[in-house]
């Protein structure tokens, strides 16, 4: 039996996570790691107390959703909501992470994002290559 990497181990878990989504459209999760431990978790779904997509539908705008947050907004939010210093670590996330939510990853210190679906922003990725982020793409088992 082969063990998984760290990576492997990691992007499992975010698909895990992405498992918890309240979006019809597309599940996403995420998990922000440092040293080879969790420190927070997120999906992508309504923010807390507001009703969820699947439950009463999509705010569309552009063909983005203005309901939802994405799994790395709230895996960073949880960070900060729980006092939980997150620079130096690594995201782990199920699609490449959008421009505002790679803006987010650079202002919140995080070096490393590690992610297996695609999304049409090379904003984003310019963004991130520019802030000296490593971006990995890896393939989904």
């Amino acid at each position: 039996m082969s063990r998984p990497s760290w990576d492997e181990y990691f992007m499992g878990i975010a698909r895990q996570v992405a498992q918890r989504s309240t979006c019809p459209r597309a599940a996403v999760g995420s998990l922000i790691v440092q040293d080879k431990r969790i420190l927070s978790t997120g999906y992508n779904g309504a923010p807390r107390g507001l009703p969820h997509c699947e439950e009463v539908g999509c705010i569309l705008v552009d063909g983005h959703c203005q309901r939802a947050l994405h799994a790395e907004q709230n895996a960073i939010i949880q960070a900060a909501l729980h006092g939980v210093p997150i620079a130096g670590s690594t995201l782990y996330t199920t699609h490449q992470p959008c421009n505002a939510c790679a803006k987010m990853i650079i202002n919140a210190g995080i070096l490393r994002v590690v992610y297996t679906g695609d999304y049409p922003d090379e904003l984003a990725r310019s963004f991130l290559s520019q802030a000296g982020i490593e971006l990995v793409r890896t393939e989904s088992p």
